[in-house]
């Protein structure tokens, strides 16, 4: 008896983890998308006014920008400063494989952001990243309509998902 009680709550906990996860799952992607909002921001702001080189502005960037989005920035800094890569976008791609690990979304983004970077003249590039900003920002939308609804959801669903399964062992 007390194995079965001692097995129902490893599921319950377990399920509920997994609820649990997946909420912070959803809490991590919007804050990467925040952050990449504001990297753009900071990216457009240098580069009008100031017209700053490629990789003095990634360094700005990842002074301002939290983790781990800073953290790709500033490995993207060390790439584009010892200039191993042919282009931008290597190096971007090289420190996306390097830096912390980012959700998928996150990814692609920035796997897009960096196939931009450096190929325009100063108005194209402004409009690439008003265009990539753009595109965060209506994924942000999407992930935080009902935000609390659905973290909650997850969390409810994971723990009733735990102990119906419980349930059905004993």
């Amino acid at each position: 008896m007390t194995g079965k009680l001692l097995g129902a709550a490893l599921i319950v906990a377990g399920c509920g983890g997994f609820g649990f996860s997946m909420a912070a799952f959803y809490r991590r992607e919007v804050q990467g998308l925040r952050q990449i909002i504001a990297a753009l921001n900071i990216m457009e702001c240098e580069l009008q006014y100031r017209h700053t080189p490629l990789p003095e502005l990634c360094r700005c960037v990842a002074r301002e920008v939290d983790k781990p989005i800073g953290t790709v920035f500033r490995h993207l800094t060390q790439e584009l400063e010892q200039q191993l890569r042919p282009d931008a976008s290597a190096c971007m791609h090289a420190a996306l494989h390097i830096g912390p690990e980012l959700p998928k979304g996150l990814r692609d983004i920035m796997e897009e952001f960096g196939n931009t970077l450096g190929r325009y003249d100063l108005p194209g590039q402004l409009k690439g990243l008003e265009a990539l900003r753009q595109l965060c920002q209506e994924r942000l939308n999407t992930w935080t309509e009902n935000s609390r609804q659905r973290i909650r959801s997850y969390q409810t669903l994971g723990i009733c998902a735990g102990i119906a399964l419980a349930i059905l062992m004993i």
